[in-house]
């Protein structure tokens, strides 16, 4: 097996790792930590967005720097659309990840969702260079399909199993990317209880996400823990538009012991912790659309 495959698939067992432990949102240090292989240490990324470490034949990675609006990554047909570096079409960059390519190599895509965390996807194939464009397609493949250990080439497949592929993967670019921003307004606790385990944290949308005009945005979000989310939509707490947490009366009248005295009778009427920046805050509008669906069910 030539160099550069074993280190390809030791890069894929590593992420495979790192993603059982930290989930599929990975931290930048990490990333530029790597792994060690027969001594040497990969790094999986770099300041540049396509990435060849000096001991490989072929770009390993490709990354989308967290700054760029999803879509914006997306073509009309629903691949990956990922641009040259600069203008030069034969920049040596470009010219590496043509030869990818070419030679159907699979690499990693990292996305950005929040500065220095990424969200790791692989494989991924480009399937198509358009220098007039200077943009590659990248395509999704299923790592199952990767077969044996040894091969990791992949035939032809299907079109529509690929594009099915690469929406699942846009799909949760929108989830990983709402949540992270999320958090991170909320300093990462619950804006109910102020629970800080990261692991217990979701963000919840206020105008759910299975509605046409639902939006990925921080003022359609709330941190909240999971006990809480799961509270808030089943609608047995809500919050109005001066962010003041309400308790259905059915669950304030029961009596149940200390949990749900603590964890949620004792909310009502008590503000929730807000975002420092006023523009991320819950939108007023929002709310109150879904406070009153809750005065609904209450």
């Amino acid at each position: 097996m030539a160099l550069d495959q074993k280190i390809r698939l030791a890069a894929f067992n590593w992420l495979s790792e790192q993603v059982g432990i930290h989930g599929d949102v990975l931290p930048r240090k990490l990333l530029e930590r790597g792994f060690g292989f027969e001594g040497e240490r990969i790094v999986l990324i770099s300041p540049q967005g396509i990435f060849k470490p000096r001991v490989m034949q072929y770009p390993l990675t490709i990354t989308t720097a967290p700054e760029g609006p999803y879509d914006d990554a997306f073509g009309t047909d629903g691949y990956l659309s990922y641009r040259y570096r600069g203008k030069d079409p034969n920049h040596r960059d470009n010219a590496g990840l043509r030869e990818a390519y070419r030679n159907r190599i699979p690499l990693i895509y990292f996305h950005g969702v929040v500065p220095g965390k990424y969200l790791a996807v692989w494989p991924v194939y480009i399937i198509g260079d358009d220098p007039a464009a200077l943009t590659f397609k990248v395509a999704v493949e299923d790592q199952v399909s990767m077969g044996r250990q040894d091969d990791y080439t992949v035939p032809e497949e299907n079109v529509l199993k690929r594009a099915y592929m690469t929406a699942e993967v846009r799909i949760r670019l929108h989830q990983r990317g709402f949540r992270e921003k999320v958090l991170a307004a909320y300093r990462s606790q619950c804006a109910f209880c102020k629970l800080k385990y990261g692991e217990l944290l979701d963000a919840a949308h206020i105008i759910s996400d299975n509605e046409p005009d639902s939006r990925p945005t921080i003022d359609n979000g709330l941190a909240l823990c999971k006990l809480h989310h799961a509270a808030f939509d089943s609608f047995i707490i809500s919050v109005n538009p001066d962010y003041i947490i309400h308790v259905r009366k059915d669950v304030l009248d029961e009596e149940d012991g200390p949990m749900l005295q603590h964890g949620l009778k004792e909310l009502h009427k008590a503000r929730i912790i807000l975002p420092r920046a006023e523009h991320h805050w819950p939108n007023r509008e929002y709310l109150d659309r879904r406070f009153q669906k809750f005065m609904a069910y209450a």
